[in-house]
């Protein structure tokens, strides 16, 4: 019997996989070590193979569409349901393989090595900087036990603490002074990681025209641009701007019934480093927009009718909207861009 959909139950040494035929009847249960999982599906006929949106996931995904096969990812959160039974890997599989084979499913968009190689920079570089915020948040501590208190922000720290380390009437003992200045060392150490990453992001930006492109935005600098073209990959997999909004966790979440609309906070669904990185760039576009924006604006009328936090949002997902359609549509950002409906109507 020919096996047409697989469900396969990812893992770090042994892994589950359940197929079924065209009818849906189930024809293969089976374990496989790491070192068997090539092997296996190259001398297997193409067929669909759905998996977990989880570790090693996009490097499966590739390898077995190298054989010939259709391999999808899904997140977890929409593969469960499916799951009949207490929890375990065979149970999984097969909740896999269902979920797989449902017309409405959504996919998860299957990263490339490159995609994949620069999205591990962005996630390097942002566990340097909660360390290094972490590492000054402590350094300002340790001193305010000594009657000692610096201003807040990282550069306070730099300005001050040579002074701190000289002044011999502060009261420090000599074991404080000694970690004091190894803590600040470790400080400058991780700055350094940090500009350093940066760095190879921007250098990865200017080579990238995607990622160029999406600069002109404003609001969305190389580090915003680089990660959205990283993570977002092939905006074509998304119908329109709404989609890749509500993708990012844009859009209000709903919890309407009896045909009474109720709209919440937004959804926070996705992934929380580039919603951050949109809104704080929104952010930063509001602060420019308070004193030099024509007062006939969008975003200017948006903020005489709602708070910073609001038209922050608003903005950060009217910018994921336009993003969608500079990577689908393959156009340049205007400023001034109007649509064709918009002509037409006018």
């Amino acid at each position: 019997m020919k096996i047409t959909t697989i469900g396969v139950d990812l893992a770090k040494e042994v892994f589950q996989i359940h197929g079924v035929d065209a009818h849906g009847k189930a024809v293969l249960r089976k374990q496989l070590r790491r070192n068997e999982m090539a092997k296996f599906f190259a001398n297997l006929e193409p067929c669909l193979i759905g998996m977990e949106a989880c570790g090693s996931a996009h490097y499966w995904a590739r390898k077995l569409g190298e054989f010939g096969h259709t391999a999808k990812l899904m997140a977890p959160q929409f593969v469960k349901p499916y799951v009949k039974t207490n929890k375990n890997d065979m149970a999984d599989a097969e909740a896999i393989c269902e979920a797989v084979s449902r017309p409405n499913m959504r996919f998860v968009p299957i990263k490339d090595v490159e995609q994949q190689a620069i999205i591990s920079v962005h996630r390097a570089r942002q566990g340097f900087v909660k360390a290094r915020t972490a590492q000054a948040n402590q350094i300002r501590g340790l001193l305010s036990e000594f009657g000692i208190v610096i201003p807040q922000g990282i550069k306070s720290i730099a300005k001050r603490m040579p002074d701190i380390l000289e002044d011999g009437e502060n009261s420090l003992p000599g074991a404080m002074r000694n970690l004091l200045e190894r803590l600040n060392d470790n400080l400058k150490e991780m700055d350094r990681q940090v500009a350093e990453l940066e760095l190879q992001i921007k250098q990865w930006h200017h080579g990238n025209e995607a990622s160029r492109k999406l600069e002109a935005i404003p609001g969305i600098g190389p580090i915003t641009a680089s990660a959205i073209v990283a993570t977002v990959g092939n905006a074509t997999e998304f119908k329109n701007g709404r989609q890749l909004a509500a993708w990012l966790g844009l859009v209000p979440k709903q919890h309407s019934s009896g045909g009474k609309q109720t709209l919440l906070g937004i959804s926070k669904r996705g992934d929380t480093y580039l919603r951050t990185l949109l809104i704080h760039g929104a952010r930063a576009v509001i602060r420019f927009a308070e004193n030099k924006a024509e007062p006939d604006q969008w975003l200017c009328k948006l903020m005489g009718r709602r708070n910073k936090n609001v038209a922050a949002v608003a903005l950060a997902n009217k910018n994921a909207r336009i993003i969608w359609a500079l990577l689908a549509k393959g156009n340049a950002y205007e400023q001034d861009y109007i649509s064709a409906a918009k002509t037409a109507a006018a």
